[in-house]
Parts: C-alpha cells; structure tokens; sequence
C-alpha cells in the first residue's frame, strides 16, 4: 500500500501532467489557424548593418518577400543598418511598414519618415509590447542584445500561453548557430522541456523561414 504522501505526490504528478496535455492540445488547435492568421510580422534586427554583406542581401530579400506576400512588416522604426534596409525593401516593393520608436530615438532623428505608420513611444518597454502586439509572427535576423531580447520574450509568452505566436531566426551565414546551440544544450541540461524547443523554427532563406511559421505547431 502506498503512503499517504507518496500518493498525494503521485496524484499531484498526474494533475500537472493533465494541465500541460490541455495546454499543449490548446497550442496545437491554435497552431492550425497559424497559417491564415499571419498578416503581420516583427522583425527585430540591428541598427547597424554588420560586416558581412549577406546580412544586408538578407534584409533586401526579406523585404521583398513581405510586402510580395502582402505580410505587414512590424518593425523598430530606425532607418539605420539592417532596419533601414528592411523597411526600404518592403516599401520599394509596395508593402506597409509599421515603426515603433522610442521618443528620445526620434530625437536624435534616427526614425524613418517615410513609412505607411509610425509609432512613438515613451520607453524601449513599450516598443517591444507595442510590438508583440501588432505582429502575429516575430522574426530575428542578425542583431545585438536587443534584437534577442526581443525574440526571446516572444518566445517565452509563447511558452506561457500568454500569446501563441511562432517565432523564427533567419539564420544568415550561421550568425544564430551559437544561439540554437545554447537552447539545444539547455534542453539537454534539462533547463527547457524538449516539447518547448519546437516554440523557435529557423532557416537560412526569407521564403523558407515564412514557411515554417506558417506551418509552425507544437
């Protein structure tokens, strides 16, 4: 005969792991409307444009697809580096950009002034809610802290179940491969549940990565 403990410990075991089926049954059922839902997406990448002329090609290629897709692009606002070259891209081929900028960024005039929106803000916080918001995919290219801060919290709402959208890393030139690398040994550490890496997809082509966040599920 069991302990009382111990069965109390075992029915407490069987109750979590009946929540987490539930949450992850609810993820997949949202998952399946993924592909029609996507009419936004954020993109967080560098103010600067980097050494490597693919991130530059990446961006222009990434533009393009967006607004030929007719996918809002969701971005930080900047006309500088691998945002600059983003919106520009989007907009020469007819697509809407929405910026959302902190004031103290416009400035000292580093806000692109000819987007189909911009946004003003008070602080960098409410950038990147504003932007969770707006976007219904979140997209990292090649950026500093801010760009993974930014995807990162993406991804951990996800995880939450506070907002279920998919998040990629466009994978130029292996920039990220130190990155998915962390993650996968994160899981293997036993800091991330193995269900909880299929959260973030990634890919080396804009087209590709739009594709598996399209048919991204968990």
């Amino acid at each position: 005969m069991l302990h009382k403990n111990a069965v109390h410990k075992y029915q407490s075991q069987t109750h979590l792991e009946r929540v987490r089926e539930e949450f992850l049954r609810y993820l997949g059922q949202l998952c399946g409307k993924i592909q029609d839902m996507i009419k936004a997406i954020g993109v967080f990448c560098g103010s600067s444009s980097g050494h490597k002329p693919e991130f530059f090609e990446a961006a222009v290629e990434l533009g393009h697809l967006l607004a030929t897709e007719q996918i809002q692009l969701v971005y930080g606002g900047g006309r500088t580096g691998l945002m600059g070259v983003i919106a520009d891209a989007a907009l020469e081929h007819g697509g809407k950009v929405i910026g959302v900028i902190p004031k103290t960024l416009v400035e000292r005039e580093v806000a692109h002034q000819n987007l189909t929106k911009l946004h003003v803000v008070s602080t960098m916080f409410e950038r990147k809610s504003l932007m969770l918001e707006l976007s219904d995919a979140f997209i990292a290219m090649p950026g500093g802290f801010g760009t993974l801060d930014e995807i990162f919290e993406s991804i951990t709402l996800a995880q939450l179940g506070v907002q279920v959208k998919p998040s990629g890393f466009l994978n130029i030139a292996r920039y990220f491969e130190p990155i998915l690398e962390f993650v996968d040994n994160a899981v293997i550490e036993g800091f991330i549940q193995p269900h909880y890496r299929g959260l973030m997809v990634h890919d080396d082509k804009p087209e590709r990565l739009l594709e598996r966040l399209r048919n991204w599920s968990i």
